[in-house]
């Protein structure tokens, strides 16, 4: 470990061009390309976040660069800038991890080690590419999301357990909320059923159940916290 740190350092502190801090920072860019590339093709991909992925990695390595005088200094202020993005709304843990993706290349190139860089790059994406085409995590093909709109005198703990029991292989309270004006709750479940075909028999028992209120089921999209 002190030998890598003590590489890091005389690599840090050494003299470096303008035109060899072009070269790195123009080779975390791409590398930083290859990164939006692969978080677009292995899940659901937002436009401004793969844009802000090719921009990252060639940040930080010019970070690291401005202040090579201290190789300390320069981490801990890319991590002071790293923070901004959790100052706003919380990404998922696969926004997160991409985030950390972005930076660990730029600061790889900062250092000088583009082919360590190229390599570390093709091995998280192809692990992506990999776990995205097996399917690895995703959720249970069948599964809906059940939104139920019911009085606020009625008892929404246990109010269509025995509906779930008759219709479901299986069920999962989500979340509860008030609406219009606290006079109502609405009710978030995720739900598989028994079989396709019973939908509307099951939603005609809800409706007889809640006093015709609304119910809506569709696909699973509801927000859900993720854990880290």
């Amino acid at each position: 470990m002190e030998s890598i740190l003590s590489t890091l350092v005389s690599t840090s502190t050494s003299t470096i061009t303008t035109t060899e801090a072009l070269f790195y920072g123009m080779g975390a860019a791409v590398l930083g390309f290859i990164i939006s590339l692969t978080y677009i093709k292995t899940g659901t991909a937002s436009k401004n976040f793969a844009r802000t992925l090719i921009i990252l990695p060639f940040l930080v390595c010019m970070v690291m660069l401005a202040v090579n005088g201290n190789f300390g200094t320069s981490l801990a202020v890319v991590g002071a800038f790293s923070l901004v993005r959790f100052r706003s709304l919380q990404g998922n843990s696969r926004d997160i991890g991409f985030i950390f993706f972005a930076m660990t290349i730029g600061i790889i190139c900062a250092v000088g080690q583009m082919s360590l860089a190229l390599i570390v790059t093709a091995i998280i994406c192809v692990i992506h590419f990999v776990l995205n085409w097996v399917g690895y995590g995703d959720k249970e093909a069948g599964e809906k999301d059940l939104r139920v709109t019911i009085p606020e005198n009625l008892d929404y703990s246990d109010i269509f357990d025995d509906l779930f029991e008759k219709f479901t292989l299986f069920h999962k309270q989500i979340a509860v909320k008030t609406t219009n004006m606290g006079s109502m709750y609405e009710i978030d479940y995720r739900i598989k059923l028994v079989d396709g075909d019973i939908e509307k028999e099951f939603l005609d028992e809800i409706r007889m159940r809640n006093g015709n209120l609304t119910v809506v089921c569709g696909r699973c999209d509801m927000s859900e916290a993720e854990e880290l």
